[in-house]
């Protein structure tokens, strides 16, 4: 059964240290709509166009969508802030040619009749100013989950306590690498009295332990390297290529962990275990999994 956690609350990040952005850009539509109802002349109702009018609201629907959608999933910084400022131009720009579906401005409102395309070209500049930072964010951000991920990306599959992939995300990858036809090592590690742990301090401490165990793991592992939270507390380390010393060092590291409880006072050191295999590219991924989950136990 998979855990469903609840939702967290609609928070919507600040754009350039405001959280009223949203409303200062809901007062620049307004700004823009009396623009045109003061200054232009209303179009006859046989004027309408109803496709345009339609595929315009549409475009303004969706770009605030999109806006709403970026400020509720980012946290606050230069790269959140650009990308709302080149969305907010296109929005602007996209409300102004909505407007001009009803109104007519004369001739002579030279500033006026380039409204639209000024805000579609200031959006785009800042749009794309924005896209190039949340490049190089995302380039840090891959270099810091370089052990949690090799070149795939799927959120529906990583564990929600250790942030590690999780047993889904595991077997994809094990077919990806046999299908590769490469040599690679199969680790499996977990901790022997993880329950006894819990039995004397709580569930709580078992999870801050299981949540100490990835980055303790990781920094053992090197580029190209995968590790994965495969169930309860084992652990499975995908290593391309690795030598026989390789498994050993993680055992090592794992067992040489002394990790500190809540109550400020004890120290556990547990027992860890582990097992390990090559990759069969002619067996089935689940059960060498398996097989390393019986040689644990």
């Amino acid at each position: 059964m998979k855990l469903v956690l609840p939702r967290p609350p609609l928070v919507l990040a600040p754009v350039a240290g405001s959280r009223h952005f949203g409303h200062a850009l809901m007062l620049m539509m307004c700004g823009i709509t009396w623009l045109f109802a003061w200054w232009a002349a209303a179009k006859p109702t046989e004027l309408w166009r109803w496709i345009d009018i339609l595929s315009e609201s549409l475009v303004v629907a969706m770009l605030s969508l999109w806006l709403m959608q970026l400020r509720a999933s980012r946290p606050a910084g230069r790269v959140t802030t650009w990308l709302c400022l080149g969305l907010s131009g296109m929005l602007l720009g996209g409300w102004a040619d909505l407007m001009d579906e009803f109104w007519k401005f004369p001739r002579e409102f030279t500033l006026l009749l380039g409204m639209e395309s000024s805000f579609h070209l200031i959006g785009m500049m800042g749009l794309t100013w924005g896209l190039h930072l949340w490049r190089q964010e995302q380039l840090a951000l891959n270099a810091l989950r370089c052990g949690r991920e090799r070149a795939y990306r799927e959120h529906d599959q990583i564990d929600r306590l250790t942030q590690l992939g999780d047993g889904a995300y595991l077997l994809d990858q094990l077919r990806w690498q046999q299908r590769r036809a490469e040599p690679a090592t199969l680790v499996m590690l977990g901790w022997s009295d993880l329950a006894a742990l819990s039995r004397q301090h709580g569930l709580a401490e078992a999870d801050r332990l299981l949540q100490a165990t990835g980055p303790l793991l990781l920094l053992q592992l090197r580029p190209g390297d995968l590790l994965c939270r495969y169930a309860a507390d084992r652990f499975v380390a995908l290593l391309p290529g690795a030598d026989r010393a390789m498994p050993g060092d993680l055992l090592a590291a794992m067992s040489a962990h002394v990790h500190p409880c809540t109550d400020g006072q004890t120290r556990a050191r547990l027992q860890a275990r582990m097992a390990h295999t090559r990759l069969d590219d002619h067996l089935d991924a689940e059960t060498q999994l398996l097989r390393l989950v019986e040689q644990l136990r």
